[in-house]
């Protein structure tokens, strides 16, 4: 009995060194370097500010779309004839997308900050106006469109139309900033009612970028501890505290005056703050517009989507809804909403963009009322041999402007881009990062050395990047570099629309034919016109993973 004992205890305390050593030599406890071991957080150690993260914040109106592989362009018959859209195998990450287009009343909250902020600026907010006349039509009467459309209530729920491609990229830009805006006075890192304060008067505004990169300048460079002493204190000024009460640290030190207040701010560290809204790309808006979620059946999807939504027909097939169609678009020469007292898509111009039913992805208006806006700048072809990931043309890579190492925050000075068409568009508010191209646009110059050593390319615009155009040829015109060349002698010869301001734009509309409705279906524009059937939403990254498995899989056993 005592030998069988003795056995016992010599086994569990074996066990016991086996799973000790394996400690010691394998993981490590809650709260401690994987890399080093030192506790993280420790008194003047490392300090990982994420800790606390969970996942990324969702944004107002957004729907999360997983990511996947899916065929990008025509899988129907090219019965146009375009030859301008060939399938090819794309890989999509997870990404946000508005549930919805922009409507005339999320616009006119833009107009309406615009107006109030940049007093002293007006121009600033007539170049964001969207241009009303594109209602105007010289055989047929839509003076009631042109002066009621965008701020009548009646069509405050309706897609916001007659904003260019340019216009849309600000208002995404905008959007960003007053969610952040939002985000961090939730979270303590702003001050309560510091965004609607009456101080909130141009470069005294709040940019995302200038918070992170450039947190002392933000709001006019009313984010300091000085700022916070002058509210305190209530100085002649009265100056507004933009500091919330999670980035107000009291510092005991010596005591003096320096040391009484210590500012900072929520880092990208922290994950608090939102990436951008922007405009979706082509091929997340096609995916997205798919909804291929409906016809997934474990790990395959089976057969093909003609429409957003499963089926051949663009009409309701059961309930008492049948006949009804499921889609904004034309029905017909002379046609755009069926007989009266039996209208079958309750619309005779732009809809309710929540009046049809949502895709699989749960998102509304995918398939008519308005085509949209994307990212891209149009060429015929997809270049899938170079990227099959998060197909994108039109990347402009650009770096800040730095003064002593630091980023520089435009101040008073307002860059507008002047369109062919005589319309200014502001390109650049004050307070924001100024910014400049990484290298180069052109190919007037022999290539430096840096450019040579950058792996990601050789210049920073690459919207004509392998376009089948002559690309490094100086000697030669380009065919696709701008759409108006002042300094050719003879433009009769110029036989192509297609530029490097040329974008895409995707999706039917309430003037179109059922032919449009098809999301693989492209058509282009230059970014500084606008049109009555052309709107926009926005989308935006996701960063981190969207599996819900985060457990590591094992290795099979044979």
């Amino acid at each position: 009995m005592l030998r069988k004992c003795i056995f016992t205890l010599a086994v569990l305390s074996s066990i016991s060194i086996v799973f000790t050593g394996c400690s010691r030599n394998g993981s490590v406890k809650s709260g401690q370097s994987s890399a080093t071991g030192w506790k993280i957080g420790e008194n003047g150690g490392f300090d990982y500010k994420g800790k606390d993260y969970k996942d990324q914040i969702q944004g107002p109106n957004l729907i999360l779309i997983h990511g996947g592989t899916y065929t990008k362009g025509r899988v129907q018959d090219d019965v146009m004839k375009d030859w301008n859209n060939a399938p090819a195998r794309m890989q999509v990450r997870s990404f946000y997308m508005d549930e919805t287009e922009v409507t005339n009343l999320m616009y006119i909250e833009y107009l309406d900050w615009l107006k109030r902020v940049f007093v002293d600026q007006p121009e600033i907010y007539f170049s964001a106006l969207p241009d009303t006349l594109v209602w105007r039509n010289q055989l047929g009467y839509y003076d009631d469109m042109v002066n009621n459309y965008l701020r009548h209530p009646a069509f405050r729920t309706h897609p916001v139309v007659g904003v260019s491609w340019q216009q849309a990229s600000n208002f995404a830009k905008w959007r960003t900033n007053r969610v952040n805006e939002l985000v961090l006075e939730e979270k303590g890192w702003i001050a309560k009612g510091a965004r609607t304060s009456d101080d909130i008067q141009g470069i005294n505004n709040f940019d995302t970028e200038t918070y992170l990169k450039r947190p002392d300048l933000v709001y006019g460079g009313n984010y300091t501890a000085d700022n916070v002493r002058a509210a305190e204190n209530d100085t002649e000024d009265q100056t507004q505290s933009f500091v919330g009460r999670r980035a107000q640290i009291t510092v005991r030190g010596e005591g003096t005056e320096e040391d009484d207040v210590k500012v900072t701010n929520a880092s990208v560290e922290y994950g608090i703050v939102l990436p951008e809204y922007r405009l979706p790309t082509e091929t997340e808006w096609e995916y997205a517009a798919l909804g291929l979620a409906g016809i997934r059946e474990y790990n395959s999807y089976q057969g093909k989507k003609k429409y957003p939504w499963s089926g051949d027909t663009s009409r309701v097939t059961q309930s008492r809804n049948a006949g009804d169609q499921l889609a904004n678009f034309k029905q017909g020469r002379g046609d755009y909403s069926g007989v009266a007292g039996w209208s079958n898509d309750d619309a005779e111009i732009t809809a309710d963009v929540r009046q049809y039913p949502p895709n699989d992805f749960g998102l509304y208006g995918m398939a008519g009322n308005v085509s949209e806006w994307v990212a891209d700048v149009f060429r015929p072809l997809t270049n899938n041999e170079v990227s099959d990931m998060n197909y994108f043309r039109g990347n402009l890579f650009q770096t800040y402007i730095t003064e002593d190492g630091k980023a520089s925050v435009n101040n008073d000075v307002v860059n507008y881009d002047d369109a062919p068409n005589g319309r200014t568009v502001y390109s650049q508010l004050p307070g924001s990062i100024q910014k400049e191209n990484i290298v180069p646009n052109d190919f007037d110059s022999e290539f430096t050395s840096e450019e040579l050593l950058n792996s990601n390319g050789l210049v920073a615009n690459n919207l004509a990047y392998a376009d089948g155009d002559k690309l490094f040829q100086r000697d030669d015109e380009e065919m696709y570099t701008d759409a108006f060349d002042e300094t050719r002698k003879r433009e009769e010869k110029r036989l192509t629309l297609v530029s490097n301001t040329t974008r895409v734009i995707k999706g039917a509309s309430w003037k179109d034919r059922a032919y449009w409705l098809d999301p693989a279906q492209r058509r282009y524009m230059p970014e500084f016109l606008s049109a009555d059937y052309i709107g926009f939403r926005c989308a935006m990254s996701y960063l981190g993973s969207t599996s819900s498995d985060r457990k590591p899989k094992g290795i099979p056993k044979n």
